[in-house]
């Protein structure tokens, strides 16, 4: 029988062979940590808001086919460039009603910031 000293360094080390009974504990063991842990043990939340409330999304400007809205950034995600451009237009049709169809396409995106530089909102531009 091995020492506990050399069965601890082993599994630590991850030293043993694939298809050993002590390899396939260790599997099920982190399977069973990652897959029944809950969330909130982490403090790791969904970010973003939910769905857009109508106070959230405003209509700035219109003129012919162009129009432009002020979306709060709080009910967005942490933006990379693709992902804000789908959740901005996801925003817009899920707040405005005669947006619902999806036919229209963002052609500007500007930050609004406030006095310490944090985003506050988006001011969007679309084209029908």
């Amino acid at each position: 029988m091995a020492s506990l000293g050399r069965v601890l360094s082993k599994t630590f080390f991850w030293s043993y062979e694939r298809g050993t009974w002590p390899y396939d504990a260790a599997v099920i063991l982190i399977l069973v940590f990652v897959l029944l842990t809950p969330r909130d043990w982490f403090r790791d939340q969904p970010q973003g808001g939910g769905p857009a409330a109508p106070g959230q999304v405003q209509l700035l400007f219109k003129e012919g086919n162009r129009q432009t809205y002020r979306v709060d950034a709080h009910i967005l995600a942490p933006p990379t460039k693709l992902a804000l451009q789908n959740d901005l237009h996801t925003a817009l049709q899920e707040a405005q009603s005669e947006l619902r169809n999806g036919n229209f396409s963002i052609s500007k995106i500007e930050p609004l910031r406030d006095e310490q530089g944090t985003v506050t909102a988006y001011q969007v531009e679309i084209r029908h």
